[in-house]
């Protein structure tokens, strides 16, 4: 018996239904923080290099765009930009600064960064035209 083939590109399907779960039990921005800040960016990523994952990208950007509202997307999109992208990481007083982990290895290779910040800038566009 053949087991019915997982469509890995399909997964945007599940997290947006999860998503409305999410916005439900914990609030708007949990919910963006999933599913754009997460989700959304980790698929663009894999689209790059996957045609099938580039495919679906208009399908999931659509969905994105009938779960949240423009400003709630745009609201989200702005915070983002300054928490990740523009400003700098910020200590904490908990830990050793010697000690600290980076959550984002891109802040020391520059490629990496750049790469980041223009797959958020595409972000932007599709999801705010």
């Amino acid at each position: 018996m053949s087991s019915p083939s997982i469509e890995f590109h399909k997964i945007w399907i599940d997290q947006c239904a999860a998503t409305e779960d999410i916005r439900e039990s914990f609030g708007p921005e949990n919910a963006l923080d999933y599913l754009i800040g997460e989700k959304l960016l980790t698929f663009l990523l894999v689209s790059e290099r996957d045609p099938q994952f580039a495919a679906e990208v208009p399908a999931f950007v659509d969905e994105i765009r009938r779960i949240f509202t423009a400003a709630e997307i745009g609201d989200y999109l702005d915070h983002l930009e300054r928490k990740k992208f523009l400003a700098p990481p910020e200590p904490h007083p908990d830990i050793d600064p010697e000690d600290e982990i980076d959550d984002e290895p891109w802040h020391d290779n520059p490629v990496t960064g750049a790469e980041e910040l223009l797959r958020f800038s595409r972000a932007r566009h599709l999801l705010l035209p």
